[in-house]
């Protein structure tokens, strides 16, 4: 199985982010033009790297779906914040067929690790999906399905609405989707947050999910 990290800018993340993938999943890290060392530390460690020049977290992600070559493809940030061995249980549930998108619920693992911008954005959004039928409670950076099925899919944001409208996708298309908290802690040091680490971004990824929800 094949875990897509997009990646602009975590070179301080990747070893521990890294290290921590369970046996059996291939890490494809997609850079999106980092200015630090982040292809070289993922190189070094033994990681294909994929180059996406085109800013924007849907465009790595897409490029990193079309880029793999499993089955079943998980998707996962490369800052640290989240642990590669809560896929387990995602993965699990779409090899036995119990989901056919198996997403993940972050629970912060101390308070301050989501800013309250962030969060409230994020609640929401995924209030207006459970109204569409779409049964979750996070747009998260953690997803695990079929590749042929998400490429069908036809997702074609490419910047941060590319999650949202792949749940609002899935719930049209009928698929069952099933949510599993994983824990969400603090970015490894040395790294920034696109989206929750300023109020800006926060409103640029809003911004990018209304285009969705209203496109």
């Amino acid at each position: 199985m094949d875990v897509v990290l997009p990646c602009l800018d975590e070179a301080a993340a990747l070893p521990a982010v890294l290290g921590a993938l369970p046996p059996g999943l291939r890490a494809i890290v997609v850079d999106n033009g980092s200015g630090d060392d982040s292809p070289a530390v993922a190189a070094a460690l033994g990681v294909e790297v994929v180059q996406e020049p085109r800013r924007g977290y849907g465009a790595a992600v897409h490029t990193g779906l079309e880029y793999a070559d499993a089955d079943i493809v998980c998707f996962l940030d490369a800052d640290g914040s989240l642990d590669a061995r809560d896929l387990l249980p995602l993965v699990a549930a779409v090899v036995a067929g119990e989901a056919e998108l198996a997403v993940g619920r972050r629970v912060p693992v101390a308070r301050g690790v989501w800013p309250w911008h962030a969060r409230a954005g994020n609640t929401l959004l995924a209030a207006l999906l459970r109204r569409q039928g779409v049964p979750v409670h996070d747009i998260a950076p953690v997803r695990v399905a079929r590749r042929q099925a998400l490429l069908a899919l036809d997702v074609t944001d490419r910047a941060f609405g590319y999650p949202l409208e792949l749940l609002i996708k899935a719930g049209r298309a009928g698929w069952s989707v099933r949510e599993f908290d994983v824990s969400y802690r603090p970015r490894a040091a040395g790294t920034r947050s696109k989206v929750s680490g300023s109020l800006r971004g926060t409103v640029r990824a809003i911004r990018d999910m209304v285009k969705v929800l209203t496109g």
